[in-house]
């Protein structure tokens, strides 16, 4: 998840270029122009569409590539790359030409930015310029925002009432022992994770009461109610699986990671139709439409590509 795949090494990143973009097969669906891609803007074009190795992104590059293959551009697929910056320097570098990415691992994992900034568009904005230097150009963004949150399941929800991180933080002054997490070794000692979310919410949660486990246990723990709230990410499909309900973050303490299409400058300067094609798509896509596509793959099996074109045919995109 862009989090926790931010830090890769430099030489590690050349190594997964090199190693990535090696493969790619030409998307072949059989597509035609529905919402999207009328007059066939991208005829003649021959474009890559990279992304990350998991979920919602090789989704997101499966959705990129159908609107351009709908458009008429020939697409080679190149999703699925290992860690964030070896996709990232693929676009950088023009050995991609497209992908979703996020603006807070642009601002803050690229750009070497420490501080988040709160705003959402302001944080695209700054992102957007920032990166016209380095020859890549940012579209607007989602409402889809896969950033860290904490869930709880629906029994404990009702037994606390909490809603927000201000309710959770009440909770461990006025309750200590109802306040029991479960979170991932990197949050836990992640200035931008609990370390820093206990102190922006003034919580006082005791060791004792802080479980270390893999991502995917968390959810079934906080499900089972082992634990009483557990670490996520806010567009993972499981939260819908699992009923858990989200508290908000109401002090926006949370890094802004908005989904947004990231163009190789020279590439978007060529074809420039990309941006008409991409932007009812991005405007469409928000957590519930990430958490129900996610699910589709992580809870019920199914593969990715074929989701995203499900979902462009539902809403009439594309037509088969």
């Amino acid at each position: 998840m862009t989090l926790r795949t931010a830090a890769v090494g430099v030489v590690g990143a050349a190594l997964l270029v090199s190693c990535g973009l090696t493969s790619g097969s030409p998307m072949v669906d059989d597509v035609k122009p529905g919402t999207i891609g009328k007059g066939l803007p991208l005829k003649g074009a021959d474009l890559t569409v990279t992304s990350k190795e998991f979920t919602e992104q090789l989704i997101l590059g499966a959705i990129m590539g159908i609107a351009f293959e709908a458009a008429g551009a020939d697409v080679l697929d190149r999703t699925g790359i290992q860690g964030s910056i070896g996709a990232r320097e693929a676009v950088k570098g023009g050995d991609a030409d497209a992908m979703y990415e996020y603006t807070g691992t642009a601002w803050i994992t690229y750009l070497g930015n420490s501080d988040p900034i709160d705003d959402p568009q302001k944080q695209w904005a700054a992102v957007r310029d920032a990166d016209k230097k380095n020859g890549i150009t940012w579209l607007p963004p989602a409402e889809l925002n896969n950033t860290y949150a904490l869930a709880i399941n629906q029994k404990n929800e009702a037994k606390y009432k909490t809603k927000t991180l201000s309710d959770v933080a009440a909770l461990s002054k006025s309750d200590p022992k109802a306040v029991t997490l479960c979170v991932e070794s990197e949050f836990s000692s992640r200035e931008d994770g609990l370390p820093g979310m206990q102190k922006e919410y003034g919580m006082k949660i005791p060791n004792s009461n802080i479980t270390k486990m893999d991502t995917g246990i968390i959810y079934t723990q906080v499900s089972k109610g082992s634990c009483t709230f557990g670490e996520v990410f806010t567009t993972d499909g499981r939260i819908k699986a699992m009923n858990l309900s989200v508290m908000e973050d109401d002090k926006h303490f949370f890094p802004n990671y908005n989904a947004a299409p990231e163009i190789n400058s020279k590439a978007l300067k060529e074809h420039p139709e990309m941006a008409e094609v991409l932007a009812p798509i991005t405007k469409k896509l928000n957590n519930t439409v990430a958490q129900e596509l996610n699910s589709k793959v992580d809870v019920e099996g199914q593969d990715p590509h074929a989701v995203a074109l499900e979902w462009m045919v539902q809403e009439g995109f594309v037509k088969e």
